[in-house]
């Protein structure tokens, strides 16, 4: 690891925009980040016809229900992966111009050469912070799950271990030493799975869920969900 690169910790004293894609990773780093930090609010990238996130495939209303539970306000901006990079930067330094310092992301493991979010934040003129940055995938789920927080399984992969039993399921201790017996990483971080959070210490009140029938797509299953 780099010894000049502080991104864990550079949210601390700054006025911050949290790039979210709604899941358990970016709900922990924006937690984090607002204990030591200003939250000015999140950003949200959509899909090109602006349906669902570009992430975690959420509708916007379910995005506005978890920002207005948490009390951020919520930008949004819809681009095709070829401008996603170029939308992205411009929603940065549009979160500059009102007074933005740092972006905040969840990630955990990244490499310090050729970090994506490094590079579109010097872009953009920002700081880069990433709480959870080098953490034990274990330690942040755990943690993560003792802080209260209430995460649903919405998305799998499942040529990666995951079933579509697994779509509705809540994270729990004892899930996560399910999915460690099945080498499964707790954490999804090789993209076996994508979490939707409905409750926490953040949110001023739950966020009650309908699901609808999964579909699929190629590998992956989704559990979309609607407020109820």
């Amino acid at each position: 690891m780099s010894q000049t690169v502080n991104w864990t910790n550079n949210a601390q004293g700054q006025r911050f925009i949290a790039s979210f894609s709604g899941g358990k990773d970016s709900m922990l780093a924006l937690y984090k980040a607002r204990k030591v930090g200003q939250a000015m609010g999140l950003i949200v990238m959509l899909e090109e016809e602006g349906k669902r996130s570009r992430s975690h495939g959420m509708p916007p209303a379910l995005i506005k229900a978890q920002a207005q539970a948490i009390g951020l306000p919520v930008y949004t901006a819809a681009a095709s992966w070829a401008d996603y990079e170029r939308v992205f930067i411009q929603l940065l330094a549009d979160a500059k111009q009102q007074g933005a310092e740092v972006l905040v992301t969840g990630d955990l493991d990244m490499p310090v050469h050729d970090c994506w979010h490094d590079k579109v934040t010097k872009q953009a003129g920002l700081q880069l912070a990433m709480p959870l940055w080098d953490m034990d995938h274990r330690e942040a789920v755990q943690e993560f799950i003792d802080l209260g927080f209430v995460t649903m399984v919405v998305t799998v992969n499942l040529s990666l271990g995951m079933t579509e039993e697994d779509l509705g399921r809540v994270l729990t201790h004892d899930y996560i030493k399910e999915l460690e017996a099945r080498g499964i990483d707790p954490c999804g971080e090789g993209g076996e799975f994508h979490t939707t959070v409905l409750d926490g210490p953040l949110f001023q009140q739950p966020i009650t869920v309908r699901q609808c029938p999964i579909h699929k797509d190629g590998e992956y299953a989704f559990l979309p969900l609607e407020l109820a």
